[in-house]
């Protein structure tokens, strides 16, 4: 998911843009803490390079709440649960808040029974997920979450809408190494990234996505429709309805094969996870994974750059861009002024 930017942009260091961007959602209605943790996410991603999924979204954020898609306060309920399970409704409330609500149910119940599978009904826009399973693996646990939203991808052999680019991610303990963190979209590209393209001002390669007649291309503020990775991308995406939404009575991608002109921004998302010392001891199962890791990283290199783990990349961003800031495109900065103007808040550049 990360994007090779090039340098133009204005550069913020990133406790600065939390706070910015945490000011703002206090301003449109959200708790401290809720905003707090909405702001979390999406620096978290900018800072590993995830810009697709960062403080892009504020303004998008921020019209949702005031279409009535997001909730700032919604609270967030418990309507069935077992010893391994857990169905909550967010109520429409921040993703970030109501995922990692799933999050903390999902970890502790892998903790009491072993595993666990946590649905979570009607929340909004969650951002990167392996902001999520980051900490199920640093909570000792293996990790996986997907999400689900109205249909904005061709299902494969089709030229419209019809499934969700639906991502998964996937995040492994380790002891000498960091988690092994996979988060992928099952389209080609994140829709993020078509969004940052329109925000830096260059065009999307071909075969990322469709105009709304279903034509291919390359003007990322014509692309309406994703498309996805394959067929493999397009089942799991299919797959991924199935085991969030559908199971959560909440269908999100066939009311908009029926109404392809349905704005809601409503998501599902699952999280699983798993206790490793259900198999074996935890110490052991983090030395394989080392090894693995190490076995991988000794292969010959196919190209100049080292070989990487899923997740390795992301982590040397994240040091870098905490010491010298994150770069900013202008789109995404002209934007945020107006939001920032609108509520009284001083930007931090």
């Amino acid at each position: 998911m990360v994007e090779v930017l090039d340098a133009a942009g204005i550069t913020v260091g990133s406790q600065a843009l939390a706070d910015f961007s945490a000011a703002i959602f206090r301003a449109a209605g959200m708790p401290q803490a809720y905003a707090e943790s909405e702001a979390d996410m999406l620096v978290w991603a900018n800072l590993r390079g995830i810009d697709s999924h960062g403080v892009l979204r504020v303004p998008w954020y921020i019209k949702q709440i005031d279409d009535g898609d997001l909730v700032p306060d919604a609270k967030i309920e418990i309507v069935r649960e077992t010893a391994a399970t857990a169905l909550l409704d967010a109520h429409r409330a921040p993703g970030p808040v109501a995922t990692m609500a799933g999050v903390d149910k999902a970890i502790e119940k892998a903790k009491a029974s072993g595993t666990s599978w946590v649905v979570v009904r009607s929340c909004t826009h969650n951002g990167a997920l392996a902001y999520y399973t980051e900490k199920i693996a640093k909570a000792g646990l293996i990790g996986m979450t997907t999400v689900c939203s109205p249909a904005n991808m061709a299902p494969f052999g089709a030229k419209a809408a019809g499934l969700h680019n639906s991502p998964i991610s996937i995040g492994i303990p380790a002891q000498r190494h960091a988690p092994i963190l996979l988060d992928m979209a099952t389209s080609v590209a994140a829709g993020g990234k078509i969004y940052h393209a329109a925000d830096r001002g260059v065009p999307i390669p071909k075969g990322w996505a469709l105009d709304k007649d279903g034509n291919d291309t390359t003007d990322p503020n014509q692309a309406k429709i994703w498309l996805p990775l394959g067929p493999k991308g397009s089942g799991l995406a299919m797959m991924f309805e199935c085991w969030s939404s559908l199971l959560a009575a909440n269908p999100l991608c066939t009311p908009r094969i029926t109404d392809p002109t349905s704005e809601s921004q409503a998501q599902n998302a699952m999280v699983m996870a798993v206790d490793v010392t259900a198999f074996l001891k935890f110490e052991e199962y983090c030395q394989l994974v080392d090894d693995l890791i190490d076995g991988i990283k000794s292969l010959p290199p196919s190209g100049p750059g080292p070989v990487m783990v899923p997740g390795e990349l992301e982590n040397g961003l994240c040091q870098e861009r905490t010491q010298k800031g994150i770069v900013l495109p202008e789109g995404t900065t002209s934007r945020l002024e107006v939001v920032a103007k609108r509520f009284g808040i001083v930007t931090p550049w």
